[in-house]
């Protein structure tokens, strides 16, 4: 395979002329069979062997057969690769790639979510974009940072916004006074997590965003001019969307469920709080078998940063490390409105994080390890220890231990990083190296 070094995996383009080993071709079909087996960076390098090889490869790609699922691998940045660079660790190959990103860098970014293969960024303005990191194309940006309830922009004299008014309001009740912040800093104080989710009934996807004030929902469908506020509920942790029903999980447990198919979005409550703790987090995962399964994730303040020898002030939270200590995992009884603790989760592997929550069957990841939550950093308002070390790795729910994904943390603490699953989707020419 044609590779310039052990790290660089060059955009596929023929060797024109070239067989494989001297031999006699393999007939298009077959070749599309094999290259159909191969995760995504092993079919890029495989298009570069030689021009039989490439010609499968575009066939493959270009006629929508190529349905290999892919092991999820970890995005992150590293300062040494540069502003524009993105890391993903591959766990099935226990390596690492570089993706070359397009404007603006990825570095001056934030990292507000992942999903299905495409990564949802906030740039210095506050603004979202969605992006296939592996083949660089972006999906149609969301609505502006402008349309979303709570934020309104302030002019100056020649009609350029200067800055963002972000109310404190949930429902009905006025938790304090508006905050004025410059262009970047809006994504300190109105981000959480975003989602985008394909849209079953429309053909495209949805973008979901859980925002502050204490963590409300809005969402937008492929075009929409604005953000869709869901009022009155608020504290949301993570969420689903499920055949036109978008189901959030609070942190007291709590379950709401909204029909985003009809002409009103209204709450209905599937489950009531059940649990108040502390440095805790809280997931929404679909199981293989079609149940909606919760995740308890139980954080230890392991160490305050910086404050040994100050007096620090009794709600500054800004020097807090966490470390997840325990998890327990429950079945949802929709009809008894009732958590059902499971022991294991047999055979399955769960991806939880900043990103979409997962849960996939590890026989068919024989690099992964059964009844283990592979783990990133999840603390909210994030972006106020930047410099933090990392709660991420490999947890085992048999005996509450965690291990490093890899020995030593070669990754920047910010933007954080998080879990993705490579894919082709709308896709264009780039490289990996």
């Amino acid at each position: 395979m044609l590779m310039r070094n052990d790290h660089e995996l060059v955009s596929p383009s023929p060797m024109e002329g070239a067989t494989v080993n001297g031999s006699l071709e393999l007939p298009i079909d077959i070749l599309i069979d094999i290259l159909s087996m191969l995760e995504i960076p092993d079919l890029v390098r495989a298009g570069c062997v030689c021009s039989s090889w490439h010609t499968a490869y575009t066939s493959l790609r270009s006629s929508g057969l190529y349905k290999r699922q892919q092991t999820p691998c970890l995005l992150y940045t590293s300062e040494s690769a540069g502003d524009n660079v993105a890391c993903m660790y591959s766990l099935a190959e226990k390596r690492v790639y570089k993706l070359t990103l397009p404007e603006p860098p990825i570095r001056s970014r934030y990292l507000i979510g992942s999903s299905d293969g495409w990564l949802v960024t906030a740039d210095e303005r506050s603004e979202l974009h969605i992006v296939n990191p592996i083949t660089g194309v972006s999906r149609l940006p969301p609505p502006s940072v402008i349309t979303i309830e709570h934020v309104k922009p302030i002019f100056d004299d020649a009609g350029i916004v200067q800055e963002y008014e972000l109310s404190q309001y949930y429902g009905e009740y006025e938790i304090g006074d508006p905050y004025i912040l410059p262009l970047d800093n809006l994504r300190d104080k109105l981000y959480d997590k975003a989602f985008v989710f394909s849209d079953s009934s429309t053909g495209s996807y949805i973008v979901v965003l859980i925002h502050n004030p204490i963590s409300q929902l809005s969402f937008a469908r492929a075009g929409d001019s604005r953000w869709t506020w869901l009022p009155p509920s608020a504290d949301y942790e993570d969420c689903i969307y499920l055949d036109g029903i978008l189901y959030a999980v609070t942190s007291t447990s709590g379950i709401d469920a909204f029909d985003l198919t009809g002409p009103a979005f209204l709450r209905k409550v599937i489950m009531d709080s059940m649990k108040i703790g502390i440095y805790e987090r809280m997931y929404i995962v679909q199981s293989l078998s079609g149940d909606l399964l919760q995740v308890w994730r139980e954080q230890d303040v392991v160490q305050i940063v910086g404050h040994e020898d100050e007096d620090v002030p009794e709600h500054d939270l800004s020097g807090i490390e966490t470390e997840t200590r325990k998890m327990m995992v429950h079945k949802v009884d929709m009809a008894a409105k009732k958590l059902v603790q499971i022991n294991s989760l047999h055979g399955h592997v769960m991806f939880l994080g900043y990103g979409q929550s997962r849960c996939i069957r590890a026989e068919e990841y024989p690099q992964l390890k059964a009844n283990h939550v592979y783990l990133t950093d999840d603390e909210r308002g994030i972006a106020f220890w930047k410099s933090n070390h990392r709660d991420i790795g490999i947890f085992n729910l048999g005996n509450n231990t965690t291990e490093e994904i890899v020995p030593s943390q070669c990754w920047c603490t910010w933007p954080a990083p998080m879990w993705i699953t490579p894919n082709f989707a709308k896709t264009s020419s780039r490289s990996y190296k």
